[in-house]
């Protein structure tokens, strides 16, 4: 039987526990897995792209994962399109998605913003307007969670802009929580990013120029260097992103910055830069973060390769 002041003792030390900064927590024991990080299926009834997502779904069953994430632009394009349209491939998507058979976890992309350019016909007092589709399909915009030891964060980095149009911005308050989410951490937990539109990338160095100077920062996220020094002390593996449809990894202070390829490679038009279409799979094990990237025999029926 427990006396009162043993009681009174284990309770103490319960609430010391509760009370001390992540720091002198202990980090969960960390197990090795496999899952699947796949982005830009930009799934709409044109160009068989349906059917191509279906048959990315179809090689990625075949591979033993825990779950994965998507990466962002699930359909094409909610951007542009009058609100009926946006919710059909809404719908088109998730009825594809079920044959995956997998947990999926969701990262929303600039293409799955509801009419945000003007010529959608969608006015701004619409209650679909901007991100609240995305929310009712797929829940909240940005969050976290934990599996086998690891933290991911899921972020939203499509800011929308006062000319209806969008940048790549971790807006203010979501960065107030992700402060408060990686030190919340353990000391040395591991954690692993997804951001739709990257935050480290080298792609401007090796694609065209563009002909007119861009009315936004839309290729990166433009707040970056705010977002890294958040990262700092912790133990990053690694930040997976979508939006340039290329295979490229970026190493930044430790921290690789990994960019797959898309689902819909050069948007269902053929391969693009010279990734064609496809998906990552991730291993996670020994406290690293490895990928490879697997196609799975799409054909364009209009092939515009870049």
């Amino acid at each position: 039987m427990t006396t009162r002041r043993e009681f009174l003792s284990l309770l103490g030390a319960a609430g010391a526990a509760a009370a001390a900064p992540s720091s002198l927590l202990a980090a969960p024991k960390a197990e090795s897995f496999t899952f699947l990080f796949f982005t830009d299926t930009h799934t709409q009834p044109e160009l068989d792209a349906a059917k191509g997502t279906e048959m990315a779904f179809k090689k990625a069953r075949g591979i033993k994962a825990d779950f994965a994430i998507q990466g962002g632009d699930h359909v094409f394009d909610s951007l542009a399109v009058p609100k009926q349209r946006a919710i059909s491939l809404f719908d088109l998507y998730g009825k594809t998605e079920q044959d995956l058979g997998l947990k999926v976890h969701h990262t929303i992309g600039n293409h799955d913003v509801v009419g945000i350019y003007p010529a959608s016909g969608v006015a701004p007092t619409d209650p679909l307007y901007g991100k609240k589709l995305y929310e009712d399909h797929f829940g909240k915009r940005y969050y976290s969670f934990d599996h086998k030891g690891h933290h991911f964060i899921v972020l939203d980095s499509i800011g929308l802009t006062s000319d209806r149009a969008y940048e790549g911005r971790i807006d203010a308050e979501q960065m107030q929580w992700l402060a408060s989410d990686l030190n919340a951490q353990a000391k040395g937990t591991p954690v692993i990013v997804s951001s739709h539109i990257p935050l480290v990338t080298a792609i401007a160095s090796y694609m065209p120029l563009p002909t007119k100077p861009e009315a936004h920062h839309g290729i990166s996220v433009a707040n970056s260097d705010e977002v890294i020094k958040l990262f700092e002390g912790h133990n990053v593996l690694g930040v997976l992103q979508g939006h340039t449809h290329i295979n490229e990894r970026v190493e930044w202070h430790g921290v690789p910055y990994i960019t797959s390829g898309a689902v819909s490679g050069n948007w269902w038009k053929g391969t693009r830069m010279g990734t064609p279409e496809g998906f990552t799979v991730v291993t996670v094990a020994g406290g690293k973060l490895s990928t490879r990237y697997e196609t799975y025999g799409f054909k364009s029926i209009d092939p515009q390769n870049t």
